[in-house]
């Protein structure tokens, strides 16, 4: 299963950068899956129209979820789903590539959101990056060896994204 990750901390634009890639994907032909894990606690919201999910589905996506306090909305209940269980249930589709926004301890191929030099700081420790999206340009990026681009970047990485799907799929 072709599965990417975006993670980064709250507002540095993962939701807004899933909806261009999934809008792009879609464009393209792709049939894309999304999987939020909904890191603030309890419940996700069930039925609420500008949830995370539901941006998801309305840029393309074929199927989201979301996971949240053993809630995986899906409408299916266990005391916890880990990623590896969702992802098996989202085998069953007839998706390309799913994104997974969160979980930033799973192994899966990463793109780093950063809004600060402090969320490198934190998030360089992470495995499996493939790629960082940066608020701002910094010294401290320079040396890295994978991609970085600047957000307002967007037709580029947006681009090297599509080229990095295109292999994999």
């Amino acid at each position: 299963m072709n599965v990417w990750q975006v993670v980064g901390y709250k507002n540095s634009g993962k939701t807004t950068l899933i909806e261009k890639w999934i809008k792009q994907a879609s464009q393209e032909g792709y049939k894309v899956g999304t999987v939020k894990h909904h890191g603030h606690g309890g419940n996700p919201d069930v039925c609420h129209v500008t949830n995370d999910s539901s941006r998801h589905q309305q840029a393309g996506a074929i199927v989201t979820s979301v996971e949240g306090n053993g809630l995986l909305q899906l409408h299916a209940f266990q005391p916890q789903w880990t990623l590896s269980q969702i992802l098996s249930v989202y085998s069953l589709l007839p998706i390309d590539f799913t994104i997974v926004e969160g979980y930033k301890r799973e192994q899966y191929k990463k793109i780093v959101m950063l809004r600060t030099d402090e969320d490198w700081s934190s998030l360089s420790v992470l495995t499996n990056i493939v790629a960082v999206i940066t608020w701002e340009p910094s010294p401290l990026l320079a040396s890295i060896p994978y991609p970085v681009f600047l957000i307002n970047d967007e037709k580029r990485y947006l681009q090297w994204l599509m080229n990095e799907v295109r292999k994999a799929v």
